[in-house]
């Protein structure tokens, strides 16, 4: 019998995650046909994940998590071990999908929305205060960069400053680069009032812009999620098998 699935998501008070969230676990759990998909959060929205390993642990095997989010920061590294320590210990818990390349992903949103020849792209993702994190975004705006040929700027959302100065410099920078239009890439997985701080913020520094979708149910996404599981429970049968 195959471990259940457990996505853990961060949660928001928006009611946009909680659909967008829904939508990956649906997706994912049409690709995985025969395995149970069991969505969670980390805070503000239900079930908590603590509660859905606890209620797990009396019923079947251990599941594997994996989390819903595009950076190894603190949530992934400290807050959800110790989750899964206290509730589920035996629980396997994968990388986070960001580990994962969406820049294929990033720029089909941004053709969705209708990226131009001349556009100049700012990738706007939340901001962490581990900085490798922080890093890991920035390697997928090179990737994205050279997959576009075009500048690419990041932006964190968390992190605008004063004036919302890294907005402003972002702009100022596409545009001596030859940017006529400013495009603001959401490297986030649903919408939400973050996505549209950032956007505000460009909006009050340049005329016209695009936004693209966040990456939601994007195929990219959803085969990353069922590429984790499998290669967990892969190795789980292995260790088992010995």
């Amino acid at each position: 019998m195959s471990p259940v699935l457990v996505l853990v998501a961060h949660g928001s008070r928006d009611p946009r995650f909680g659909a967008t969230a829904r939508r990956v676990r649906d997706a994912v759990a049409v690709r995985l046909p025969g395995v149970e998909v069991v969505l969670s959060y980390l805070d503000l929205d239900e079930p908590l994940v603590g509660e859905v390993l606890a209620t797990g642990s009396e019923t079947g095997d251990d599941p594997v998590v994996v989390p819903l989010l595009l950076s190894a920061g603190y949530h992934h590294k400290i807050d959800l071990p110790a989750i899964i320590a206290e509730h589920r210990p035996f629980a396997q818990q994968t990388d986070v999908i960001g580990t994962r390349s969406f820049t294929a992903a990033l720029a089909d949103r941004l053709l969705e929305a209708g990226l131009h020849e001349r556009d100049g792209v700012i990738l706007s993702a939340v901001g962490s205060s581990d900085e490798s994190a922080d890093r890991h975004v920035r390697r997928r705006a090179i990737e994205l960069s050279t997959s576009l040929h075009r500048p690419v700027e990041v932006v964190f959302a968390t992190k605008l400053g004063s004036g919302n100065r890294a907005v402003a410099t972002a702009v100022r920078r596409l545009r001596a680069v030859g940017a006529e239009r400013i495009a603001l890439s959401p490297y986030f997985l649903s919408a939400g009032l973050l996505i549209e701080r950032v956007e505000s913020a460009l909006d009050a520094l340049a005329d016209e812009t695009l936004v693209a979708g966040p990456l939601g149910a994007h195929p990219d996404v959803v085969e990353g999620i069922c590429g984790l599981y499998r290669t967990a429970a892969q190795r789980r049968t292995v260790i088992a098998g010995r």
